[in-house]
């Protein structure tokens, strides 16, 4: 088993991957592997609603979205984690996640999710909750801890002080492992994924 954490704040060491740090950690600790991934700081452009993944597979835009895209079939959980800008997600991790999961996230089918945010003061609840409706759409289960999961601090170093945001940090990855485990054990013992059923899309305007 392993997860893919998405760091997608602008400071590689930052309280964003402090956060997602501390995720992995607990992972670690129950057997599980990850990996942290760092969209970086090179400009993620936003989707135009061409829909030319539907039809080739892939972004036309080749950067970033299209090298996690190529290997999410490697992992079967996922966290995304961002700093809070203006009450919401960075640009960056937002572009990035509005591509991904229109290109590829059939991929992503009934595989665990939970969102990481960091904040100095506020807004980590509006950001919490834009990430997590990506999952919720996507029939992806959502891995809660026992508070949102949000650390604070301005830097890493400030993050590593906020000692309940820390530890909210390693129950998700607790019970992430434990969620993953009993997808496994499930598998294992012949219960199979839902079987998906055509889509059906209503228009509010006819």
């Amino acid at each position: 088993m392993k997860v893919l954490l998405v760091n997608g704040g602008p400071h590689k060491n930052g309280a964003t991957d402090c956060a997602l740090r501390a995720v992995s950690e607990a992972l670690a600790d129950e057997g599980v592997e990850s990996e942290i991934f760092w969209l970086g700081n090179e400009p993620v452009a936003a989707c135009i609603g061409c829909y030319a993944c539907k039809k080739t597979g892939k972004c036309f835009k080749d950067d970033v979205v299209n090298k996690v895209a190529a290997r999410l079939d490697e992992f079967d959980g996922f966290v995304f984690g961002s700093p809070v800008h203006y009450a919401a997600t960075s640009g960056a991790l937002s572009s990035f996640m509005d591509r991904l999961f229109m290109s590829a996230g059939e991929k992503m089918y009934m595989k665990p999710a939970a969102a990481v945010v960091s904040c100095r003061r506020g807004g980590a609840s509006a950001a919490f909750d834009e990430i997590n409706k990506y999952f919720t759409i996507s029939s992806m289960p959502v891995v809660s801890s026992q508070y949102w999961n949000q650390i604070h601090g301005s830097n890493a170093q400030e993050a590593m002080q906020d000692l309940e945001g820390i530890q909210t940090m390693k129950t998700l990855g607790k019970n992430m492992a434990f969620l993953l485990k009993c997808i496994e054990a499930g598998k294992a013992s012949g219960i199979s994924l839902p079987e998906r059923e055509p889509l059906v899309r209503t228009n509010f305007i006819r």
